[in-house]
């Protein structure tokens, strides 16, 4: 019983409580993580007395929640009360406590859901690769000389190794997006201010996302459910109102228009296409050919948007540690001090420019979701990279491993598309993961074609280390 879903069944039902889920879970924590290096806080206390209230709740004849009793984590930039705020750094192990959960931390818990740590993640969630100088690299459950990925690495590996069903992480640049590929997890990155942000420690204002990681589509959209909704303290959280996908998803989905980020048979490769090892562009095309597509769009200027994401994100990013920067250089991960360092050093009109590209760019993508509702794209250009590879040959060229890996996910967050990348397991191989791409707001035609691709087999989630 590994789904989200079914253990809250049998939760509410009375066939287990859940205090002993809460203590299973625990207990693969404890065997399983020294390997993995998934959680930096385990709130074991914590987390048995809100079992306990929930299973009172039960017995009293009280509807304990959607998830009752599903143990959950969350990255280490989620505000958790009680617990002191990481962000995978070692300067905030300074701060005080948080004195209350983030919201999506509190709405999980009205859910019954029980909260058990906190996780791994890249230093200020600057990324891809979860190799953190201060709490360790998290390892990959399929290899375990292999990264997670990042930023959220701590969140996917956790999932994938089964010690947790759900948990939550952040999306800039594809930190959500790139572990659960290679991690070979569901993924979500919401629409760019459809859940809230309050509580969790940002690294780029204007890009930032949260959302969940699960083994199963239904899981997913049972927690997008939970988490939606309005919040006053977090000013870029929209009133669109809620939209619930879990009933949606077993709807037919021959009425939405689905097309592969593709250009067209005998044009040369385009943005998507490229850079990637041919096993990447197979896991797509894998896809396709499961729910017949056959249709083809091109995303334009996706390399100008990639790039100006790399202004922004550095520069906004570098404002907010500026300070931190110039009295403590020595306490951060050499490699963020000095990507931050070099974001602090952008000239403001090529970060004013890059926001007027950012404009155009969007109502360019806009004009391509006029005629299609669903794009299929990689996410990432390879599967996961061994601890500590700097470099690798592609296409005859040399290439940086780290930034590499976003390269597919970039120009989608760039614009707050919503996207979740779904697993593609293969045989004796390391997993890959497909983007399903959508027009904001429009995360129930995404789940409801990952619903009918997981319904076929074509996309899954098995647990690793299963117990």
């Amino acid at each position: 019983m590994n789904d989200a879903v079914s253990i809250a069944a049998t939760v509410r039902e009375g066939k287990v409580s859940a205090v002993e889920v809460t203590k299973a879970a625990l207990a693969r924590i404890a065997a399983r993580d020294n390997q993995l290096n998934c959680f930096t806080a385990v709130t074991a206390e914590i987390a048995l007395t809100d079992a306990a209230r929930i299973d009172r709740e039960i017995a009293q004849g009280n509807h304990p929640g959607t998830l009752a009793g599903v143990p959950f984590a969350v990255k280490n930039l989620f505000d958790i009360a009680g617990l002191t705020t990481l962000a995978g750094s070692k300067i905030n192990a300074e701060n005080p406590a948080a004195s209350q959960d983030a919201t999506a931390v509190a709405k999980l818990k009205q859910a019954g859901a029980v909260l058990v740590g906190a996780l791994n993640m890249d230093e200020y969630a600057y990324g891809f690769v979860t190799e953190n100088s201060h709490y360790g690299a998290t390892h990959n459950p399929h290899d375990l000389q292999r990264v997670a990925g990042g930023s959220s690495g701590g969140s996917a590996a956790a999932v994938a190794a089964g010690l947790v069903p759900l948990t939550l992480g952040s999306d800039t640049n594809g930190s959500i997006r790139v572990p659960a590929a290679l991690c070979g997890v569901f993924g979500l990155k919401p629409t760019y201010g459809r859940l809230s942000r309050a509580g969790v420690a940002l690294f780029s204002s204007s890009f930032d996302h949260i959302g969940p990681f699960a083994r199963s589509v239904q899981d997913i959209a049972t927690v997008f459910d939970v988490l939606q909704g309005e919040d006053d303290r977090d000013p870029i959280c929209t009133k669109h109102p809620p939209e619930l996908c879990l009933p949606q998803l077993k709807q037919d989905i021959s009425d939405i228009r689905i097309a592969l980020a593709k250009p067209a048979v005998g044009i040369a490769a385009d943005y998507f296409t490229k850079g990637a090892e041919p096993e990447a562009l197979a896991a797509v095309q894998k896809v396709a050919d499961a729910i017949e597509v056959t249709e083809y769009v091109t995303i334009p200027e996706a390399h100008r948007a990639r790039a100006a994401a790399f202004v922004i994100t550095a520069s906004e990013g570098a404002n907010l540690h500026l300070d931190q920067l110039r009295c403590r250089p020595q306490d951060f991960d050499s490699a963020t001090r000095d990507r931050f360092l070099a974001g602090a050093l952008i000239p403001s009109n090529w970060y004013l420019q890059a926001q007027r590209f950012r404009k155009w760019y969007r109502d360019r993508v806009r004009e391509v979701f006029q005629n299609v509702d669903v794009i299929l794209a990689p996410t990432t250009p390879i599967s996961a990279p061994l601890i500590g590879q700097q470099t690798m040959i592609l296409d005859g060229e040399e290439i940086l491993v780290r930034p590499h890996l976003g390269l597919f996910t970039q120009p989608l967050s760039f614009i707050g598309l919503p996207v979740l990348s779904v697993p593609i397991q293969r045989l004796n191989a390391l997993p890959l993961g497909v983007q399903l791409i959508a027009a904001p707001y429009n995360e129930a035609l995404i789940l409801r074609v990952a619903a009918t691709l997981e319904a076929k087999g074509v996309v899954s989630a098995p647990v690793i280390f299963n117990c």
